[in-house]
């Protein structure tokens, strides 16, 4: 094998991007593409295939790209996925398709991700005709416009199915839309990958909150079947003294005010008022989200706190060093034991941990070293400790078979307990990828069409 290196995207410089909105990665020109593309081996079982929850044929959209076929690689990463700006964006290929890429064992992976989004984009403002398929005469409510629900309605719509979306919010995507940073997935982006949804015939009905202002039975009643995907939007705490100050917030109300009620803007309806000095509790992906988030709202420092290592960070590895190089410090090995302030946040008091034994997820457990609080000086903390299922659609219709996490149960074709109801995503699984959850929405698609043809 020819030794070529691999492509990197262009980034902003590190000063400008902590305070700008601006999308932080441009994505590979075509002379970067095509470098990148010729580092693939096309292998025959094509190993990265298997890392991939979505089926694209890899090999095959890269083949196109090598022969400058942009349209048709397009395609062939159409056949099975329907949001590819979005995937190449924020799905953590470094963990799935490019874990398993050959080319990993010598000079690195293939840059995957990348080039699905360099094919993605290239079309993404080009009125291409889309044909409408043949109905075949059935009828599916999804409830939530996030990841898994609008790959469900492109993959349903697809095959002739009449798919209407619910959507809680006034504004389309679910998480997309109102969890991630204009930063990391620019919005117009999300709205033109509906777009072409809408074109595929999926209708979307928003500000509509299933088990509210519509309920389960009568969707079921309407439709054929019904996919609930309504996420895991329900902050969790840390329920430490002082959590009720001003100045505390969840990472997710943080960011929604942020991204959907675009509180970045002057003069918006729902600003976020946001002190000098930021504490984010968590290392996960939606706290890199929140601290950077925070920084580029004017924050004069943004420091991250975790109770475990600089190994244990949940959190993809570009977005720490991004966030590294924004200038957010890391307080690692801390946790925090309550929060001070006279009405107001005024400090957050820490301990210093260590870690000992692993736990039940294989890894090692924290431990509180004693005579080791110190003070943590900030005026805003950010929670950032992950999300659980809303109770709205289950307390209102009990007959829904749900854990004792509140998490919908489904079996490997998604179906839940009730008939013709299918449930994927976050709302099964808890907090995960965008990815994960839109190959949910692949599999519980293919399950959905084949009790069609059974019928």
């Amino acid at each position: 094998m020819a030794k070529i290196e691999r492509q990197h995207p262009i980034e902003l410089d590190a000063e400008i991007r902590k305070r700008s909105f601006k999308e932080v990665t441009d994505g590979f020109d075509e002379e970067r593409a095509l470098i990148e593309a010729s580092r693939c081996l096309n292998c025959k079982n094509a190993p990265c295939r298997q890392g991939c929850p979505v089926e694209i044929n890899i090999p095959e959209f890269i083949g196109y790209i090598k022969e400058k076929k942009y349209f048709e690689a397009l395609a062939a990463i159409k056949k099975t996925s329907n949001l590819p700006s979005i995937c190449g964006r924020v799905c953590p290929q470094e963990s799935q398709c490019e874990k398993y890429c050959i080319r990993g064992r010598m000079e690195g992976p293939v840059a995957i991700g990348t080039l699905e989004r360099f094919v993605a984009d290239r079309f993404l403002h080009e009125d291409i005709e889309v044909k409408m398929p043949e109905r075949i005469g059935k009828s599916v409510a999804v409830v939530g416009s996030g990841p898994s629900g609008l790959t469900l309605a492109g993959d349903l719509a697809n095959a002739g199915v009449d798919v209407t979306i619910y959507e809680a919010f006034h504004e389309a995507g679910g998480v997309l839309v109102y969890g991630i940073p204009e930063f990391r997935l620019p919005k117009e982006i999300v709205k033109k990958e509906i777009e072409n949804l809408k074109k595929l015939g999926v209708k979307v009905e928003l500000n509509t909150v299933v088990g509210k202002t519509v309920y389960l039975d009568e969707l079921r009643k309407q439709f054929d079947a019904v996919y609930l995907c309504s996420g895991a939007g329900l902050p969790m705490f840390l329920n430490i003294p002082g959590e009720n100050l001003n100045g505390v917030m969840s990472a997710n109300e943080f960011l929604t005010r942020v991204n959907l009620m675009k509180a970045y803007k002057p003069g918006a309806a729902t600003p976020v008022k946001i002190g000098k000095h930021v504490a984010v509790v968590g290392a996960g992906n939606v706290a890199m989200d929140a601290a950077r988030t925070a920084m580029r709202l004017g924050a004069e420092s943004v420091t991250i706190v975790y109770r475990r290592g600089k190994e244990e960070i949940p959190a993809r590895a570009e977005e720490v060093r991004h966030a590294m190089e924004e200038g957010i410090e890391f307080k690692l090995l801390t946790n925090p034991v309550r929060i001070e302030g006279d009405g107001v946040v005024s400090k957050m008091v820490c301990v210093r941990m260590e870690l000992g034994e692993p736990d039940a997820s294989g890894r090692r457990s924290p431990k509180e070293i004693p005579g080791s609080e110190f003070d943590l000086e900030c005026d805003t903390v950010i929670v950032a400790l992950g999300t659980k299922s809303s109770p709205i659609i289950s307390e209102s219709a009990p007959e829904l078979e749900v854990s004792k996490k509140g998490l919908v149960i489904v079996d490997e074709d998604n179906k839940t307990n009730l008939d013709n109801v299918y449930a994927g995503g976050d709302n099964v699984t808890g907090a995960a990828t965008v990815i994960l959850a839109m190959g949910a929405g692949k599999n519980a698609a293919k399950a959905i069409l084949k009790m069609f043809e059974g019928k």
